[in-house]
């Protein structure tokens, strides 16, 4: 497999330290609110990479962490008049809800910077006794002139750096682009911790660093996350753990595009923000993913109502395949002759070009196009008959290809025909109504249907359901 890494700016092979076990750190939410659409797109991107390298038989040890301990989560607490810990909860909370409607598995571990102060005070402890951090007045400041890299993920001039006015100016601060690694607690705030600097609470940037460490090593094989992270964040977590540690930080570093709102920067202001919880209200969670996958990660996409449509089209596209082999595989009774053998062994052609595109820089949208191919070609077939073995062949192939990018998963009863005794009543009815040929009671039933968005297909083999997604 080649992925682009962002330090070396080309596609390499990914050769993780240990065969067949990868260790993969993705920086997870702020959790002061529901995530939104820009946020789901890296959590689904990663999602997806676990479950590739998965698939082709790697060992994955995931770590995805929760920032717990943020200005915006103290601001969201007074807001709501509770503590900042249960605005914590809470949001930890709905995330789990959210990222389960979007087929996003939980990490194999979900840190909480609450849960590690511990380690992050001995790792700022370790940065001031190596001379790459400095105490002022209860502050604790990363020394960026101190490490000789700063600058290298990020492929930015230290010195243009400086001399830009995007970077806050303070006085505490041997240098406008160091950035602090402890902070020292205000009046009113309810996040603290003793600390050697006195009561405080960690910045944002060395949490990761810590939290990395603990769970995966001094060096881990791959960090990710949104492109927005590349500068300050992950730029400031190599500085901080390559100097802490005297080792690579990551080996490899892989970053998502942006999502632009009807072609413009998402916003509260441009009353263009949306949360995945407020999606979710018009469109299930498969077509968002569908949405998000469709693209290539590292390219910028637009969220629009009309490629939203155009998601939930061609997931139904591939829903109504899968429930048609489904109902082939049920009750064809034609038996498997020569020259279906050579098509059946021929499917195989569509899990090597599938598996061609993933390897290519997780290409989903190449992927994704395969998927349609073998949908076409079965189509095709289908129109002169099919055996019961080839049909299962199809169907085997199709949920294969498709839930190692988390779509057609069965989501158990809630989606089945069968677990709807309203509907097996109309069908029911409209069968019996054909029989007595009382055509106007039958097409009133298809009609009642249509508006379910469910049509009834008649087939040598009986009544095939078939739903619009």
């Amino acid at each position: 497999m080649k992925i682009y890494n962002t330090q070396t700016r080309t596609k390499e092979e990914f050769v993780p330290q240990v065969d067949g076990e990868v260790g993969i750190y993705v920086c997870g939410p702020t959790v002061y609110n529901y995530f939104h659409i820009g946020n789901a797109r890296p959590f689904v991107v990663f999602d997806t990479l676990r479950r590739y390298l998965e698939y082709r038989g790697e060992t994955v040890r995931f770590v995805q962490n929760f920032t717990d301990v943020d200005d915006k989560i103290i601001v969201r607490a007074r807001e709501e008049g509770v503590s900042s810990r249960e605005i914590g909860d809470k949001y930890i909370a709905e995330y789990y809800k959210d990222a389960a409607a979007l087929g996003i598995r939980k990490a194999t571990v979900h840190p909480r910077v609450t849960e590690n102060i511990e380690e992050i005070v001995a790792f700022v402890k370790k940065l001031i006794a190596g001379g790459y951090a400095y105490e002022q007045n209860g502050d604790v400041y990363f020394d960026t002139e101190a490490f000789e890299g700063y600058g290298k993920l990020s492929g930015q001039n230290v010195a243009d750096l400086k001399s830009g006015a995007r970077i806050d100016v303070d006085e505490r601060k041997k240098s406008p682009l160091d950035f602090a690694l402890w902070k020292k607690a205000k009046d009113g705030e309810d996040l603290f911790w003793e600390s050697p600097w006195g009561l405080g609470r960690p910045g944002w940037h060395i949490e990761c660093s810590a939290m990395s460490r603990k769970y995966l090593g001094e060096t881990i094989d791959l960090h990710a996350g949104g492109q927005d992270l590349v500068f300050p964040h992950h730029e400031n977590e190599v500085a901080q753990s390559e100097a802490a540690n005297g080792k690579t930080f990551a080996n490899y570093w892989m970053h998502n595009g942006y999502i632009t709102i009807d072609d413009k920067k998402m916003s509260k202001s441009e009353g263009n923000f949306f949360t995945v919880r407020d999606i979710l209200k018009d469109y299930d969670g498969e077509v968002i993913r569908y949405f998000l996958l469709a693209g290539h990660y590292r390219s910028p996409i637009n969220f629009s109502k009309d490629l939203m449509e155009q998601s939930k089209s061609a997931l139904g596209r591939l829903r109504n395949a899968k429930e048609n082999f489904e109902y082939l595989t049920a009750n064809v009774d034609r038996v498997l002759d020569d020259g279906e053998k050579g098509a059946l062994a021929g499917l195989s052609k569509y899990r090597d070009k599938f598996i061609a595109a993933m390897d290519d820089d997780l290409n989903t949208a190449d992927a994704i196009s395969v998927i349609f191919e073998l949908v076409g070609e079965a189509n095709r077939r289908t129109n002169d008959g099919v055996s019961k073995e080839y049909a299962a062949g199809v169907l085997a192939l199709l949920l294969e290809l498709a839930n190692v990018l988390g779509l057609l998963e069965d989501h158990g009863e809630e989606n089945s025909d069968k677990g709807d005794p309203e509907l097996q009543a109309l069908i029911e009815e409209r069968g019996k109504a054909r029989t007595e040929k009382n055509w106007a009671r039958a097409d009133e039933i298809r009609d009642i249907l249509k508006a379910k968005g469910i049509t009834l297909k008649d087939t040598p083999q009986g009544v095939q359901i078939i739903r619009e997604k």
